[in-house]
C-alpha cells in the first residue's frame, strides 16, 4: 500500500501543476499517391526539403511548395499507403550518421544496412546536402592519385582532390577502370565510397563480390540504390555518398569517391521532376540539372594545413550514346569536372584495353600533382604518341613512307601495345617510371606484343625489388634497367 499511496502522490503533485492551453498541431491530407510522389493538401508551415511522415510510418521529402498542395518525394513506403491518410511535419531536414562503422559495409542512401550487419550509429550526423567548402577552405592540387594504370599515371594524371569525368558508351570499361584504382589504394590510407546509382542487383553482386574477393571493403563502403529502389533513394544516393565523404575529408583524411553514374542520376531526377509538373527544359530535363551536378561534385577538393589537409577525389561516371560526347548531360559535365578520361567504342572493338582515347581525354590539373621524374618522362611521350596517331591516320593511304616517319610509327605501335593493360594487375609508381625509362632508352625495341608483356613484368619486378626511388637521377635507373634487361 505504501507504493501505491506514493505513485497517487505523485500523480496528484502532476496534475497539480499541470494548465490547459491550446497547441497547435498542423495535420495534412494525402491527395494522391503514386510513382514515388506524394502529393498532400494543408501544412501551410512546411518549409522546401523537410521531411514529413504518414499515419501508417511512410517518410516522403517535401519539394514542391505551391499555394493549395505540397509535392513530396517518397524515401519509405508501406503497403498501406494510400490517399485521404494524414500528414504530420516533423521539422527535420534529412540527416545521415557518418563515421567509421561504414568502413566494410553496404548501406542504402539512408544508412541503413543492406548486408544483414548490425545497425549503423555513426559518430557524427550531417545534413546531406549543404553547401561546399569556400575558397579560402581549399588548397591547390598537389599529390598524386595512383590508379595503378600507365595510361592514367602517365599520360592523364590524376591528384587528391581533383574531379574527373569517365566518359564513354556503355560496356567500354568505365566502371572497370574505377574499380581498378578503388583496388590500388589498397594499404595507401586511403578511404573509399562507391556509389550504385540504379544498377541492377546482379552488377551490384559481382562488384560486391570482386571488392570482397581483394580484401578492399576494409577501406571501402558500397552505397546502393538498385534499380528496384524508391526514386527519391536513387536521387539521394551520390549526395549520400558524399555527405560519408566529408566526414573523412574534414578529418584530415583522403577520400576517394566513385559515382556510377551521374547519367542515370540525371534521368531519375528528371523523372521525379516531371511527376512533380516542374517546367521542363532541353531534352525535358528540368532547368536547374547542371546545379544539381555543380553543387554535389563542388563538395569535393583538397582542404588547406588549416583546415585539415583532408581531401575527397570523385571518379564522375557518365554514358554517352553512339560516342556523342556533345549531348546535354555529359557536356555539362565536362564543364563541371576537372578534366575526363574518354573511352572510345571502336578502341574496346579493336582489342586495345583499356579503350581510352588519349586524343580527347584531358587531365586539367593532375599535372601539377605528378611526380617531377615522372611528369618529365611523360611529357616526350604523349607528344611522341599524338604524332604518331596523327601520322598512323596518313600511312592508311598505302603512300610510300619515309625511313624516319617508318620508325616513328614503329616506335607508336610499340608504345600501343605497352599501353594494353588487364584488369587486376596495376603497376606502382616506381614500376612507371622504369617501364617510361626503359621506352625512352628504347630498351623494347623489336619486341613482340607476347615479349612486351613478359619485359613488362619484368620491369616491374626489378622497379619494385630496387633500392631506388622517385627522387633517385635517372641515369642509375637507367644503368639498372640496361644491367638486367
Amino acid at each position: 500500500m505504501t507504493t501505491e499511496h506514493s505513485l497517487l502522490s505523485k500523480q496528484a503533485d502532476w496534475l497539480k501543476d499541470y494548465r490547459f492551453t491550446p497547441r497547435l498541431v498542423e495535420r495534412g491530407t494525402v491527395q494522391a499517391v503514386g510513382d514515388g510522389v506524394l502529393w498532400i493538401s494543408g501544412l501551410p508551415s512546411a518549409r522546401n526539403e523537410e521531411l514529413v511522415q504518414t499515419a501508417d510510418g511512410s517518410l516522403a521529402l517535401t519539394y514542391i511548395l505551391s499555394q493549395d498542395r505540397i509535392g513530396a518525394i517518397i524515401l519509405e513506403e508501406t503497403p498501406n499507403l494510400c490517399a485521404g491518410m494524414d500528414v504530420n511535419l516533423t521539422g527535420r531536414r534529412l540527416t545521415l550518421p557518418t563515421g567509421d562503422d561504414y568502413l566494410g559495409r553496404i548501406v542504402d542512401p539512408l544508412g541503413r544496412p543492406l548486408d544483414d550487419g548490425a545497425p549503423i550509429e555513426g559518430e557524427d550526423i550531417r545534413f546531406l546536402d549543404h553547401l561546399s567548402p569556400q575558397i579560402t577552405a581549399r588548397d591547390s592540387v598537389h599529390e598524386p592519385l595512383y590508379s595503378g594504370n600507365r595510361v592514367i599515371d602517365t599520360m592523364i594524371p590524376v591528384g587528391f582532390g581533383q574531379r574527373q569525368l569517365l566518359i564513354g558508351d556503355n560496356g567500354t570499361g568505365k566502371t572497370t577502370l574505377a574499380l581498378d584504382t578503388l583496388l590500388n589504394q589498397k594499404d595507401k590510407d586511403t578511404l573509399c565510397i562507391y556509389v550504385l546509382i540504379g544498377q541492377r542487383r546482379s552488377a551490384i553482386a559481382a562488384l560486391t563480390e570482386t571488392l570482397q574477393g581483394a580484401g578492399a571493403l576494409d577501406y571501402t563502403v558500397v552505397m546502393v540504390a538498385e534499380a528496384t529502389a524508391m526514386p527519391g533513394l536513387q536521387y539521394l544516393a551520390p549526395f549520400a555518398g558524399c555527405t560519408l565523404a566529408e566526414h573523412w575529408m574534414e578529418s584530415g583524411k583522403q577520400v576517394l569517391i566513385v559515382y556510377d553514374d551521374l547519367s542515370t542520376h540525371a534521368q531519375i531526377y528528371r523523372e521525379l521532376s516531371l511527376l512533380l509538373r516542374r517546367p521542363p527544359g532541353r531534352e525535358a530535363y528540368p532547368g536547374d540539372i547542371f546545379y544539381l551536378h555543380a553543387r554535389l561534385l563542388e563538395r569535393s577538393t583538397c582542404l588547406s594545413p588549416e583546415k585539415g589537409g583532408g581531401s575527397m577525389s570523385a571518379f564522375a561516371l557518365v554514358e554517352t550514346q553512339q560516342d556523342e560526347i556533345s549531348a546535354y548531360i555529359p557536356t555539362n559535365l565536362i564543364s563541371i569536372t576537372d578534366g575526363q578520361i574518354y573511352f572510345d567504342q571502336k578502341l574496346f572493338a579493336a582489342g586495345i584495353l583499356p579503350a581510352i582515347d588519349i586524343t580527347r581525354s584531358v587531365s586539367r590539373i593532375g599535372g601539377a600533382a605528378q611526380h617531377p621524374a615522372i611528369k618529365k618522362e611523360a611529357a616526350r611521350m604523349k607528344l611522341e604518341y599524338l604524332q604518331f596517331l596523327e601520322l598512323e591516320v596518313f600511312s592508311h593511304f598505302g603512300a610510300k613512307l619515309e625511313e624516319g616517319i617508318q620508325l616513328r610509327l614503329t616506335k607508336g605501335r610499340l608504345l600501343r601495345s605497352i599501353l594494353k593493360q588487364d584488369m587486376g594487375s596495376p603497376f606502382s609508381p616506381r614500376a612507371q617510371l622504369a617501364w617510361m625509362i626503359a621506352f625512352n632508352e628504347n630498351l623494347f625495341a623489336g619486341l613482340e606484343d607476347a615479349a612486351v608483356k613478359s619485359r613488362l613484368n619484368k620491369i616491374a619486378d626489378i622497379a619494385d625489388r630496387t633500392v631506388l626511388g622517385l627522387d633517385d637521377p635517372r641515369d642509375q635507373w637507367g644503368d639498372v634497367l640496361r644491367g638486367i634487361l
